[in-house]
């Protein structure tokens, strides 16, 4: 951290027309954006939004309501414009970039489509390990090379974003696995599952972490447990904070591979901003875990990347009220001192 960056951007954001504070988190926020572009009036340009699909063989145990096809569908959805994150990138005018990092389909060319599959989905991890560790770095540097090439150049803002039938239960055990926390305290509902449902994947999940109890560090774990939109996003958030982006973390499954790329690369939480809270149990405590906290919690659990795409006008408010909200000297004002 820049002590002197840190001194001056506190200095014009508590010299605002405003009581010390009173802008509650805004003034955090626009602080911290002001410290990731080390500039006294920061700028947002061109916002992009990566949304990662791929799919995962552990749903062939019953561990979501939805089978492993409607991950493909809902990629046809996106590139067709009729998806939720289709709606709130048009109205904030993100870009969108749709990458099949490994879905169990082939798609048709189309202009909001990636095409980096590194596979036909993940292997179920109740009978052998997702992925093997080469393949998990395959991923990671094909999601540095996307960051890198698919947004605008100037692009200086990014959201991570992700679609994969099954992905809860990788992130339920990547979480338990790395943070300590109690895997009944990390799994949760996913896409809609009954309580019957939930009682499955609890067991389910549990068998697979007593069979790779030996996974510990992040590869291993990734490897185990992992799904190749997960370790691409790691890919991608390590080479995003690198450039000097902000970097918009979605729900559940995006915080998890921002836990994953912490490992990798500590200095990316100096970079990430946390959207929301999402109502998929375990995001809660892994936010705890990470000492964070989110800008919105409106009980979405939706993922790709939609509460990161909400809360974006957030950052135009609070770079607003930065750079062009009058400060007590300009306006003629008395400050508290000048009393």
């Amino acid at each position: 951290m820049n002590k002197e960056w840190d001194s001056k951007l506190q200095t014009k954001i508590d010299g605002k027309t405003k009581p010390p504070g009173s802008l509650g988190e805004l003034e955090g926020l626009a602080w911290k954006i002001g410290m990731i572009q080390g500039a006294l009036e920061p700028q947002l340009k061109n916002p992009t939004m990566l949304v990662f699909a791929g799919d995962h063989g552990i749903t062939c145990e019953g561990v979501s309501p939805y089978p492993s096809e409607v991950t493909a569908q809902m990629v046809m959805n996106f590139l067709s414009g009729g998806a939720a994150i289709n709606v709130f990138c048009r109205q904030h005018d993100f870009d969108l970039k749709v990458i099949d990092a490994g879905v169990a389909s082939d798609f048709e060319a189309h202009p909001l489509l990636v095409n980096a599959k590194i596979g036909h989905g993940t292997a179920n991890f109740l009978e052998s390990k997702a992925m093997n560790k080469e393949v998990v770095q395959q991923c990671i540097e094909r999601g540095k090379s996307l960051a890198e090439t698919l947004p605008d150049p100037s692009c200086n803002v990014i959201g991570f974003g992700e679609m994969g039938i099954g992905n809860t239960s990788s992130s339920a055990l990547i979480m338990h696995r790395l943070t300590g926390i109690p895997l009944e305290s990390c799994v949760g509902r996913g896409t809609g599952l009954d309580d019957q449902g939930l009682s499955k994947k609890l067991s389910v999940l549990q068998q697979a972490s007593e069979i790779h109890n030996g996974a510990q560090d992040a590869i291993e774990v990734l490897s185990a447990f992992g799904g190749f939109e997960i370790a691409m996003m790691c890919g991608a958030m390590m080479a995003s904070s690198r450039m000097g982006r902000i970097l918009l973390i979605d729900g559940f499954i995006a915080s998890t591979a921002l836990l994953l790329t912490r490992e990798f690369f500590p200095e990316v939480m100096d970079h990430a901003v946390f959207t929301h809270v999402s109502g998929e149990r375990g995001h809660r405590p892994l936010l705890e875990h990470l000492k964070v906290e989110a800008l919105l919690d409106l009980n979405l659990r939706l993922g790709e990347g939609t509460g990161a795409v909400l809360a974006y006008p957030l950052l135009v408010s609070a770079v607003g009220f930065l750079n062009q909200m009058a400060s007590f000297e300009s306006a003629g004002v008395s400050d508290r001192s000048d009393a």
